[in-house]
C-alpha cells in the first residue's frame, strides 16, 4: 500500500534491537533515552510501542509517538492511534466482516487482479461459539442409547439420577424419572462407605477426553452445525481461502476462553519481529486478556474490520488509574468475592473510560485466573481495561500452559528488554490511586436484580427477608408478611415437594467469568465431591447445569474427579459455549411454575456469571443471584437462598446427621494441590492439539475449493454485499449535487433507530424482502442473524418503530418522498431516489449516532445512498464510521442548526468540494432556495481525507491492490 515504508526509511529504525544470536528483532523502548518513558504505566508503553513500530507516516505519524511519550501532559487531551497484534470476531460480527472481504475478492477479480491478494492485514481469530441452543439436556436423550465403558482405574461417582428441572418442562413434563435416568434403579441417597458412584468415561464429542453426559453435548452439537449449516460453510470456507485467518470451529468454547487458553501469548513472534500480544475484539469480554498482561478492549464490528484492514483504533491518550493491593486473602474468599469487592470501589471511585493498572503487593497473590476473572469485570465500573503487567507469575504460567513450535516462551530479562515487565516505578505519577485491602474481602452474592447490589453471604438469609418487605424497586417486591410464610405443594416424580419464598428453582455454572478460572471451578467440583460423599443431594426438580466455557474447563475437572459429583448433584455439561448466559435456557417443569404462579412466590434462580436481570432466566422467576460457582453449588444443595450458612445446615443425611457448609467447603490448600496435580502442561498441550486438528463434524463439513466464494442466489442469510459496484482505479469527486433529504431527524438519533438488532417486523420492508423468497414470518429471525445479508440489512436501516423524523411527525420507519409528495417505507424511498439517479443527506440535531457500535449503522446509510449527514454534533465513534463508508459527516457551526436557518427540509443541498480539501475544512452548503450556509467537515486528519475520497475504507484498500 502507498503508506508501507522500508526498514531503511522507518523513523524509528534507531531503536532497533536483537535477543540471542541476533535473529530476533524488536524495538526496544530503552534505547528512546527520554526520562518520560520510566514514568509512563505499563499500559501506556504497549501502546508506545505499537506506535513506534507502525510509524508510517501515514496511519501513524512520529507525533503520535510524541504525544504518547508525553502522556503526563498529553493524557485526556491528544488522540492518539492504536495498532493491536491481533483482532478477535465471534461468528455474529465475523460473518458480516468476511463477506466484505469475500466482495471485495470479487471486485478484484473483475479487473483481473489477483483475488487471492485480498487477506487481512492484521491477524485476525473467528471464534464460533454464539451459535449454541440447548435443545437437550439428559432428560430429552432418554431414547437415544447409549454405550456405556467400564472403569477400573479409580472408584468415582455412579452416573446422576435424573434432573428434573431443564430437561423435563413444556411438552416432556410427562416423561418419568425412570424412564430419564441411566442409573440403578436403586439409586438414593448415598453415603461414601457404602456405595461409590461408578466413573464411566464416556468421550466428549470434540475432545475426545472422558466427560459425563456426552450424548447431550453431541446432539446439542449436531443441531448446531445442522441449523447454522450455510454460515459455517462460509466459515469453513474463509478458513482455507485466507491467509492471516483463523476459525475456530463451532463447540470447542466461548471466545473469551478460547482466546485465554489458546490464542493468547505473552509476545507475538512475525516475521522474524517480536512484540507484546495485545488484541481488539468483539466480545463483551475481550479485557478478560487484560489479566495477562496483553492490552485488549472490545470494539464495534466496523472498528474490528478497519483493523483487519490495516487502520488503527483511535483512543484518547486513557488516564491511567492506579490501583494498589495490599493485605492477604482470605482462606474462604474465591477470585468471584474479590472481583466483586474490587467491582465495588472502582464502580464508587468514578473512573469511566480510564484504564485500570494495578499493582502494590498484593499483586503477586492472585494467580493469573484470578486476574483475568478480575478483569472481565472493568465494564461493569466503566472502565476501558484493568490491566495487570507481566511479572513472574504471568511468565510462569505461560511456561507451564503454552507450548508447541507457534509459541515463544521469554525470560523476565528479555520481557524487561521490551518494555512489559512489572516492577515498581517509583517516577510514576498518577492522577488517581485506589488502595484495597484484600484481606477484607469476604464471600458475597450479587442481587436480587443488579450487579452491584451486593450482600455478604453471612447476611443473605436477613437481606431476602427485608426485600420481601421493601417497596417493588431495584430490590423489594413487596410481598404482605401474612403472606411471607406461604408454602406451596407440588408433585415431581411422584414425589411431593414444596416451594416457599427464597426457593432455588434454577443453578447455573456457566460460561461466563468464572469457569475460565481453575481455582474456583476445582473449589466447587471438590465441595460436590464433599456433599456426595456426606450423603447429599440437589432437589431433582431444581434446574441444574454446567456450561463449561472450554473443554479446557471439562478436561480438568474430569482429570481432578471432581466431574462424576458434578453430574451427581444434577449439574451435567449440556455444552461448550454462551448458553443461560445468554438466555437460552430450558423451560422448568409445569409444576414448578404453576406453583410459583400459585403462591405468587419469589423463586431464585443462582448462577456464576457476571449478569442477571428480572425474567432473563425464566419469565417466572423474580430474583437472581450472582454467586461463585461454590456458592451456587452449595444454594442449591440447600434449596433455597433463606439459609444462614454458619447456624443452619445444607442438609442432612440419611442417617439423620446435620451437614453443615464448612463441613464440605475444600480449604484453600486442598484446592492449590489440586490445581497444581491437574492444570498440568500437558493437558492444555493436549487440548491445544485437538484444536488445531478440529473435531469429525467440522472436519468432514464440506465447503466451496475457491479463491473466490460462490455465492448462492437464493440464500437469504449471505449475500455479496454492492460496496464495490462500479469501482474504477482512480476515485471520481465526491460533490453533492441537488441533493434531497431523506430523513428530517432532531436530537439523540442512537444506533438503535440507524440500525435495529431485534425481530423482523412482520410489516417491514425487510419481510417484505424475505417473504418474496418464500420464507415465512417465524423464518425471519432477527436482524443480528441476517448481517451477512445485504439486502436485509438496508431494508432494516432507519427501520426502527421509535424513529422521529420531522417529515411524517409521528414515531415509525416512514419518510416523505418529496418529489411525490408520498409518505412510504425509508428503504423504498431511498430506492426511488436511487433510481432516478439524485443525491442523498440527512438532516439531523445534536449526539447523531449515540449508543453501541453495530456493524450496519454507516453500511446502511451507505447502500441507501446517503452521501453525507448534517448535525449539530455527532458521536465521535460513529462518525469514524461515517468516515469509513464514505459518508461525510458534516457540522452546523456553532449556534446554528436546521432550525435557526429555517430549513424545511425539502429543499436540495449542494455541498462543493475544493480541490485540496482538508482536515476540519468548512464548507458551504448551497440549498434550492438561494439561501447558503457554512459547515465544517468532521475530517480529523487528511488520512481521513483521503479515505473519504476514495468512498470508504473498504474502496481505498480494494484501490491499492488494483
Amino acid at each position: 500500500m502507498a503508506h508501507t515504508l522500508r526498514l531503511k526509511e522507518h523513523p524509528y529504525r534507531h531503536l532497533i534491537d536483537t535477543l540471542d544470536d541476533g535473529s530476533i528483532k524488536f524495538f526496544n523502548p530503552h534505547k528512546i533515552n527520554d526520562l518520560r518513558y520510566d514514568k509512563l504505566p505499563f499500559s501506556v508503553r504497549i501502546l508506545l510501542e505499537a506506535a513506534i513500530r507502525n510509524c508510517d507516516g501515514f496511519y501513524i505519524k512520529e507525533e503520535d509517538v510524541q504525544n504518547i511519550l508525553d502522556w503526563q501532559r498529553q493524557q485526556c487531551k491528544a488522540e492518539v492511534p492504536f495498532s493491536p497484534a491481533r483482532v478477535l470476531l465471534q461468528d455474529f460480527t465475523g460473518i458480516p466482516a468476511m463477506v466484505d472481504l469475500a466482495a471485495m475478492r470479487d471486485a478484484l477479480a473483475k479487473h483481473g487482479v489477483d483475488p487471492g491478494l485480498v487477506n487481512p492485514k492484521c491477524p485476525t481469530d473467528i471464534i464460533v461459539d454464539h451459535l449454541l441452543q440447548i435443545d437437550y439436556s439428559k432428560c430429552g436423550l432418554m431414547d437415544i442409547p447409549t454405550t456405556f465403558v467400564q472403569s477400573t482405574s479409580r472408584a468415582l461417582p455412579s452416573r446422576p439420577p435424573s434432573r428434573g428441572g431443564s430437561q423435563c418442562g413444556g411438552a416432556r413434563s410427562s416423561c418419568s424419572k425412570a424412564a430419564c435416568s441411566d442409573s440403578p434403579a436403586s439409586s438414593g441417597p448415598l453415603s461414601a462407605s457404602v456405595q461409590q458412584i461408578e466413573n464411566t468415561p464416556l468421550l466428549c464429542p470434540f475432545h475426545l477426553q472422558p466427560v459425563s453426559e456426552t450424548d447431550t453435548a453431541m446432539k446439542n452439537q449436531e443441531l448446531e452445525l445442522i441449523r447454522n449449516k450455510e454460515r459455517l460453510q462460509f466459515f469453513k470456507w474463509c478458513s482455507k481461502a485466507f491467509k492471516n485467518v483463523n476459525v475456530v470451529p463451532p463447540d470447542v468454547g466461548a471466545v473469551h476462553q478460547v482466546n485465554l487458553e489458546y490464542l493468547s501469548k505473552v509476545v507475538q513472534l512475525s516475521d522474524g519481529w517480536i512484540y507484546p500480544d495485545s488484541v481488539v475484539g468483539t466480545d463483551s469480554h475481550t479485557t478478560m486478556i487484560n489479566g495477562l498482561g496483553i492490552l485488549g478492549w472490545g470494539v464495534g464490528g466496523i472498528e474490528s474490520e478497519a483493523v483487519m484492514l490495516g487502520q488503527p483504533v483511535s483512543l484518547s491518550l486513557p488516564q491511567v488509574v492506579g490501583c494498589k493491593l495490599v493485605g492477604s486473602i482470605n482462606p474462604l474468599t474465591t477470585s468471584i468475592d474479590i472481583v466483586l469487592g474490587i467491582t465495588k470501589h472502582l464502580r464508587q471511585a468514578g473512573i469511566a473510560g480510564r484504564f485500570v493498572e494495578f499493582f502494590g503487593p498484593g499483586v503477586s497473590q492472585l494467580s493469573v485466573p484470578d486476574r483475568t476473572t478480575i478483569a472481565n469485570m472493568c465494564p461493569e465500573y466503566n472502565a476501558t481495561v484493568s490491566f495487570f503487567p507481566v511479572d513472574h507469575v504471568t511468565l510462569k504460567h505461560f511456561k507451564k500452559t503454552s507450548e508447541g513450535p507457534n509459541f515463544v516462551f521469554i525470560n523476565s530479562t528479555d520481557c524487561e528488554r521490551l518494555g512489559v515487565l512489572r516492577a515498581e516505578i517509583k517516577a510514576l505519577t498518577l492522577l488517581q490511586v485506589i488502595e484495597i485491602n484484600l484481606s477484607s474481602m469476604v464471600p458475597y452474592v450479587s442481587g436480587p436484580k443488579r450487579p452491584q447490589d451486593r450482600v455478604a453471604v453471612n447476611s443473605m438469609k436477613e437481606d431476602f427477608h427485608s426485600c420481601l418487605d421493601e417497596k417493588v424497586g431495584f430490590k423489594g417486591f413487596h410481598i404482605a408478611k401474612e403472606k411471607q410464610e406461604t408454602r406451596v405443594p407440588f408433585l415431581h416424580g411422584g414425589q411431593e415437594y414444596q416451594l416457599v419464598h427464597g426457593s432455588v428453582v434454577i443453578a447455573a455454572v456457566i460460561s461466563c467469568t468464572n469457569n475460565c478460572n481453575p481455582s474456583v471451578m476445582l473449589t466447587a467440583g471438590l465441595l460436590a465431591k464433599r456433599a456426595v460423599e456426606a450423603g447429599l443431594e440437589v432437589k431433582p426438580y431444581i434446574q441444574t447445569s454446567l456450561a463449561p466455557g472450554s473443554g479446557m474447563v471439562t478436561h480438568y475437572l474430569n482429570a481432578s474427579g471432581v466431574l462424576p459429583y458434578f453430574s451427581q448433584l444434577g449439574f451435567e455439561v449440556i455444552g461448550y459455549g454462551c448458553a443461560t448466559c445468554v438466555g437460552n435456557t430450558a423451560p422448568l417443569p409445569e409444576a414448578v411454575v404453576d406453583a410459583i404462579k400459585q403462591g405468587d412466590l419469589v423463586a431464585c434462580g443462582v448462577l456464576s456469571g457476571n449478569r442477571h436481570f428480572e425474567g432473563r432466566l425464566c419469565d417466572c422467576l423474580r430474583a437472581n443471584y450472582l454467586a461463585s460457582p461454590p456458592l451456587v453449588v452449595a444454594y442449591a444443595i440447600a434449596g433455597t437462598v433463606a439459609i444462614d450458612f454458619e447456624t443452619e445446615p445444607l442438609g442432612v443425611t440419611p442417617e439423620g446427621k446435620k451437614v453443615f457448609l464448612r463441613d464440605v467447603w475444600p480449604s484453600r490448600e486442598e484446592v492449590q494441590e489440586t490445581e497444581e496435580a491437574t492444570i498440568i502442561a500437558s493437558i492444555f498441550k493436549d487440548l491445544r492439539g485437538r484444536m488445531e486438528k478440529g473435531n469429525t463434524f467440522w472436519n468432514n463439513f464440506e465447503c466451496p475449493d475457491s479463491v473466490v466464494f460462490p455465492w448462492d442466489l437464493k440464500s437469504t442469510y449471505i449475500r455479496s454485499p454492492n460496496f464495490f459496484n462500479k469501482l474504477v482505479k482512480m476515485p471520481v469527486p465526491q460533490s453533492v449535487e441537488n441533493a434531497h433529504v431523506l430523513l428530517f431527524l432532531g436530537d439523540k438519533v442512537t444506533t438503535d433507530h440507524i440500525s435495529p438488532a431485534g425481530s423482523i417486523a412482520r410489516v417491514s420492508a425487510a419481510a417484505k424482502y424475505l417473504l418474496s423468497k418464500r420464507l415465512t414470518p417465524r423464518e425471519f429471525n432477527s436482524y443480528g442473524a441476517r448481517r451477512g445479508n445485504d439486502a436485509v440489512m438496508t431494508r432494516g436501516t432507519f427501520a426502527s418503530i421509535k424513529l422521529q423524523n420531522r417529515f411524517v411527525g409521528k414515531a415509525g420507519p416512514k419518510t416523505l418522498h418529496i418529489p411525490s409528495g408520498q409518505m412510504m417505507d425509508v428503504y423504498e424511498a431511498a430506492d426511488r431516489y436511487q433510481r432516478d439517479g439524485v443525491h442523498l443527506i440527512i438532516l439531523a440535531g445534536k449526539d447523531y449516532g449515540s449508543g453501541s457500535s453495530r456493524d450496519w449503522v454507516a453500511k446502511g446509510p451507505y447502500l441507501l445512498g446517503v452521501r453525507a449527514v448534517i448535525a449539530e454534533s455527532f458521536e465521535k465513534l460513529h462518525k469514524n464510521q461515517l468516515l469509513g463508508m464514505g459518508i461525510m459527516p458534516l457540522q452546523f457551526l456553532p449556534g446554528q442548526n436546521a432550525d435557526a436557518l429555517e430549513l424545511s427540509g425539502k429543499e436540495k443541498f449542494t455541498i462543493i468540494l475544493p480541490e485540496n480539501l482538508g482536515a476540519r475544512q468548512q464548507l458551504t452548503v448551497k440549498t434550492s432556495t438561494e439561501k447558503s450556509f457554512t459547515v465544517t467537515a468532521l475530517f480529523d486528519s487528511q488520512t481521513d481525507v483521503i479515505c473519504f475520497q476514495h468512498g470508504g475504507l473498504l474502496r481505498y484498500v480494494a484501490r491499492t491492490l488494483l
